[in-house]
């Protein structure tokens, strides 16, 4: 039986999961131009430096949550964390942006092994229901602060020239990081029961797999390209095997054969309308940190560690709101997160109004804090929402979907709202901005419609079985 204590100690430790896996979607922001000079790249081969990360972290996030289930959480967490420790090396060693997309394809799918036990783990070792709300409101926390302390750290360690190019640090900051971490996985965790009777399903690996490339590679480079015949077959083909792949996975759970998801999740209407709301949240979240660290630097002329340094502030806000937030979610529910999108969506609109090459430090710190603080009243509790109805036993299986949810969001914003960006540069960076804001504040009210149609429980239900 652990104790109290016990269940926090391996908290921190799997916390470390998701705090790499996000810095290192963020940190790539603030130091694109240092990276882009460093490796004589384009702004394709940029985008995909991010979107190449999350194309391996949503390609295989399932088939991370199944392999914990089959394999033993620990095991796989460890291995797991041992590949993103290399392969984060490897990236900083890289010399040309075909080396470091390829690295960090591998990186991102290393993450996707082990981010879902993060969300199993904590699943299986807080049963009480307080608990377990608490123990999710610091993974969303986790979340938000290692974005912001990505920006930073990035901003920061890109204007570094010690012994390598600054760039490089980025990523052989997570080094360290990795192996204190392998270090707490061998001493505090434990070992979760191992199911041995079911088997992978390939097939829906290799599908899945197929349509997230098929929809995403086209996206970005479709656009440097000028959209030729390849990206849009590519994107018609996206669209018949994700068809295939939830038809194929529907008869495999008919015939009992362990398909790769288990689609009567999708009968809990509130899981799904959770999924759209991480969904529509995660495009705008990741897409917004993307264009204000470009926007700060080439827009506002301010440098890489000084617009790093921008996002402390709002860093802060968040972390102050999102714990307020994991106290007033109980009694005030859904409305909770209704303000924090409200207050969202005012700070981007303010930013389109008043963010000009002649604006003052206070109102971009200020408009920036604003969206840090409503941003902390939502994300924290989105995982909440989509996995507040979902069995015990079902805990991997669902981990994995909101996590490729997650991160098909980010890779998609990146790569439909970051393209719209860059595409509309040449008419200059202010209205590059405005437009990519624009495309923000749609999914803002997306986000917001969401939240309308779930249900208003200020209370915790407990888990509805299956039908």
């Amino acid at each position: 039986m652990k104790t109290n204590e016990n269940k926090w100690v391996e908290l921190m430790v799997i916390l470390s999961a998701p705090l790499l896996s996000v810095i290192d979607v963020f940190i790539i922001n603030v130091a694109i131009p240092s990276i882009k000079k460093g490796i004589h790249s384009t702004d394709a081969d940029m985008q995909m430096v991010i979107a190449g990360y999350l194309l391996g972290y949503a390609a295989f996030l399932i088939t991370g949550g199944r392999a914990g289930d089959q394999f033993g959480r620990k095991k796989v967490f460890f291995w797991s964390m041992l590949a993103f420790t290399v392969t984060s090396a490897l990236c900083g060693l890289s010399n040309s942006a075909l080396q470091l997309n390829f690295m960090r394809f591998f990186q991102g799918v290393s993450a996707s092994f082990m981010v879902p036990q993060t969300i199993a783990f904590i699943q299986t070792i807080f049963i009480e229901p307080h608990e377990r709300s608490k123990a999710f409101s610091y993974f969303g926390i986790t979340l938000g602060a290692a974005a912001v302390i990505g920006q930073v750290l990035g901003g920061y360690l890109s204007e570094i020239h010690w012994v390598v190019e600054g760039w490089r640090l980025i990523f052989f900051v997570n080094v360290p990081i990795g192996i204190l971490t392998l270090w707490g996985t061998t001493k505090y965790l434990n070992e979760t029961p191992i199911n041995h009777k079911n088997k992978f399903d390939y097939s829906g690996i290799l599908i899945l797999t197929a349509a997230i490339f098929c929809m995403i590679f086209p996206i970005i480079e479709g656009r440097e390209k000028h959209w030729p015949l390849w990206s849009m077959a590519l994107l018609a083909l996206a669209a018949i095997l994700f068809v295939y792949f939830i038809r194929n996975q529907k008869m495999k759970l008919a015939e009992d054969k362990n398909p790769l998801i288990d689609v009567s999740l999708f009968k809990l209407r509130d899981f799904n309308i959770g999924l759209l709301a991480v969904l529509f949240h995660f495009m705008l979240h990741t897409s917004y940190l993307l264009l204000s660290a470009v926007y700060l630097q080439n827009g506002l002329g301010i440098s890489a560690l000084d617009s790093g340094l921008y996002f402390i502030f709002p860093g802060v806000l968040f972390m102050l709101s999102s714990i307020i937030a994991s106290k007033l979610i109980l009694r005030f529910g859904k409305r909770v997160l209704q303000l924090g999108i409200l207050l969202m969506g005012v700070a981007f609109i303010m930013q389109m109004l008043f963010w000009k090459p002649s604006v003052e430090f206070w109102l971009i710190i200020s408009l920036m804090g604003l969206w840090g603080l409503g941003n902390g009243l939502v994300l924290p509790s989105l995982l909440n929402i989509a996995l507040k109805n979902v069995p015990n036993e079902h805990a991997g299986a669902a981990a994995g979907i909101y996590s490729t949810f997650q991160q098909t969001a980010s890779a998609l914003g990146v790569s439909i709202i970051g393209g719209i960006f860059f595409y509309f540069v040449s008419d200059g960076w202010q209205f590059a901005y405005k437009v990519g804001l624009t495309t923000i504040l749609f999914c803002v009210v997306l986000v917001a419609l969401m939240l309308f149609l779930l249900p208003d429980d200020t209370n915790l239900k407990k888990a509805t079985k299956l039908r």
